[in-house]
């Protein structure tokens, strides 16, 4: 059985974060019964905690499970859950896969960027709302799709987006 080793957060980082969020995570990991694995589950916890993994969080995880760090970025690049910049309150995901695309995403997209005045991967100056394009939601039917937290919002229409944003808003 693998046990992670024990170790602090002692080095200077580029994210100031609290030394209680660093033992959060490491409580929860020094609580599995082993690492062995668990390195997407540890990852959740992590983006849960810190609210998303900038490198100096990915760092702490490779040490903490002794893996390289190189390992930790590429599980951390590969699945579009995670993410290495702060996100607003509300994840707004637009759907831009072939069915989605042939009917209209690209407008979709495109007046969600007017409406909150960011592009892509971007979060908006109040903090509520990032947005995103995703390669498929799985919801084909419903094309076009957006979703917004675990909000679905299917057969989207352009004259929609303004209400939509604005129920986030209050």
């Amino acid at each position: 059985m693998l046990k992670p080793q024990s170790i602090s957060v002692t080095e200077p980082t580029g994210e100031e974060f609290p030394q209680e969020l660093y033992d959060e995570l490491t409580s929860f990991i020094d609580n599995l019964e082993t690492t062995k694995g668990a390195l997407i589950e540890i990852l959740h916890k992590a983006q849960h905690i810190f609210g998303y993994l900038p490198r100096d969080v990915q760092l702490f995880v490779a040490r903490k499970l002794g893996i390289p760090g190189a390992e930790v970025f590429g599980v951390v690049s590969f699945y579009s859950y995670f993410t290495t910049k702060p996100r607003g309150k509300h994840t707004i995901s637009v759907c831009i896969g072939t069915a989605c695309f042939v009917r209209g995403a690209d407008k979709i997209i495109e007046k969600f960027k007017e409406e909150l005045g960011i592009e892509s991967n971007e979060i908006t100056e109040d903090g509520l709302f990032t947005l995103r394009d995703v390669r498929c939601i799985g919801a084909c039917g419903l094309a076009p799709v957006v979703t917004i937290g675990d909000k679905v919002y299917g057969r989207l229409k352009e004259e929609d987006i303004k209400d939509i944003i604005n129920t986030y808003r209050k």
